[in-house]
């Protein structure tokens, strides 16, 4: 909601990012969008009743503003993708017959040897923070408009910060074996090759290839989404800022910490709670 270019779009793509283009030496300000999908909501009968059930402080279509829409779709995707069901839990709520003895050892590594837990803890598996681990460049990423080229810097996009740069957050891990492929930019198809990446990554970097991302045929776009890929100089920065240091494990130990990783998958896998809806209030198609 405060991306203008999730929000928004590109400019030219349609008529709100407009306004995010004209306001002056504030471009980027994202709010000026705010009060035009308030009204868009607010023009909708079926949304306004839903908001009123919904809100004790909203009495009629004037009362929605862009806070209650942001809380609204926070409280769905919360409702509709959280997933505390795995057998994992069952194992923390005190069921020791939950995990299998290659789970158990792999949950072992994960939070001792391999290190895996010093990011991807709490609840979520994640610290929520930003991390360098040299993930293989590809793609047009999102870079900072004076760039030579699209290359994707990361969180540097957002702080201006050169500490910050090729850093991204740390994903969640519950679901993992369902979210393929892997890494910021999708470099790894299985989750073996991104663990693999986490354990030695300027030796994975190095030894990457186009096909391990198990990309679709498109030639047309292959020479733009590898700009940056054979960029030497730009590849070198890349590895410079990893922030993690090598760790040796066996091919057991690691189909160990799959097995685990896969433990995290609820019980509900995909099937989630609402699902796919018949239709929405604004008429619009559901893809």
């Amino acid at each position: 909601m405060t991306r203008q270019f999730e929000m928004a779009g590109n400019p030219g793509e349609n008529e709100i990012i407009g306004l995010v283009s004209k306001v002056g030496k504030d471009s980027m300000r994202i709010d000026a969008v705010w009060p035009v999908i308030s009204n868009r909501i607010r023009a909708i009968p079926e949304y306004v009743k839903l908001f009123k059930n919904a809100f004790d402080d909203v009495d009629s279509a004037l009362d929605i503003n862009i806070t209650h829409i942001v809380n609204s779709i926070a409280a769905f995707e919360i409702h509709e993708w959280t997933s505390f069901d795995s057998p994992f839990d069952d194992y923390l709520n005190g069921n020791k017959k939950a995990l299998k003895l290659k789970q158990i050892k792999g949950m072992e590594l994960f939070y001792g040897k391999a290190n895996c837990s010093s990011c991807h803890s709490g609840s979520l598996l994640s610290d929520q923070k930003f991390h360098s681990i040299g993930i293989p460049q590809f793609g047009p990423g999102r870079t900072r408009p004076f760039d030579p080229y699209a290359r994707d810097v990361g969180r540097m996009v957002e702080t201006d910060n050169i500490n910050d740069m090729y850093k991204f957050k740390t994903p969640a891990l519950r679901n993992v074996s369902l979210t393929a492929p892997y890494g910021h930019n999708g470099a790894y198809s299985t989750l073996k090759a991104i663990i693999k990446h986490h354990l030695n990554p300027v030796k994975m970097n190095k030894n990457w290839k186009p096909e391990f991302a198990n990309l679709p045929n498109a030639p047309w776009l292959e020479q733009i989404d590898f700009v940056t890929f054979s960029d030497t100089r730009e590849q070198d920065r890349i590895l410079s800022s990893i922030e993690i240091k090598p760790i040796d494990l066996t091919d057991k130990e690691i189909n160990q910490i799959v097995s685990f990783l896969e433990s995290l998958t609820g019980k509900t896998k995909n099937k989630r709670p609402l699902g796919k809806p018949d239709r929405v209030p604004s008429g619009l198609t559901i893809d």
